[in-house]
């Protein structure tokens, strides 16, 4: 069996951002299960305007191609003022059909392991068709990154993040067969 294509979304364009620390860990855990292609999806490399403020026809149409590339994600958030990041909202909204029927995974971090992010994102994946996995892994940004700065994820995170991946599989595998062309399942 081929496979599963899974992307890991760095949730935040800010300077300073400890996504990449994050979604690197997360990468490295993932590698060593090999049961999947996992690669990182960084959205501050697409360069998307706000929605509606400019002509992104470039920019959206290289964002959608790559979700689409895509079986699953695990989304690496941040909590900013008890949500998801303005630019991860945006990137959200650029995409419709290339999040449809597909699972995710979330690994959040924030004052409160980023729990609120993480719940107002599950409620703009359910509107994506997007089902979003029970086990997250939650981090604090007081124990487990050092000064605030340098990611030192505490062990324990392990179980979790291994949990999120084998639900982020799982269902990833079976909604594939909602998006494979009627003609290859004839």
């Amino acid at each position: 069996m081929e496979k599963l294509n899974i992307g890991i979304i760095l949730g935040s364009t800010r300077q300073g951002r400890l996504s990449p620390q994050v979604g690197e860990w997360v990468k490295r855990i993932a590698d060593e299960r090999g049961d999947a292609n996992y690669q990182i999806v960084d959205i501050a490399d697409y360069r998307l305007p706000l929605l509606g403020e400019a002509d992104a026809t470039e920019q959206a149409t290289a964002w959608n191609a790559k979700l689409a590339e895509l079986d699953g994600f695990v989304f690496i958030v941040q909590e900013y003022n008890h949500s998801i990041s303005a630019s991860l909202k945006n990137a959200l909204d650029y995409a419709r059909e290339a999040w449809n029927n597909k699972a995710a995974g979330i690994v959040s971090y924030g004052s409160v392991g980023g729990a609120r992010a993480a719940e107002h994102l599950r409620g703009i994946l359910g509107e994506l068709s997007v089902a979003d996995v029970r086990v997250h892994p939650a981090l604090s940004l007081f124990t487990d990154f050092e000064n605030g700065a340098t990611f030192k994820p505490a062990d324990l995170h392990l179980i979790n993040l291994n949990g999120m991946f084998d639900q982020v599989l799982a269902w990833s595998g079976a909604l594939k067969t909602l998006r494979v062309p009627a003609a290859a399942q004839a």
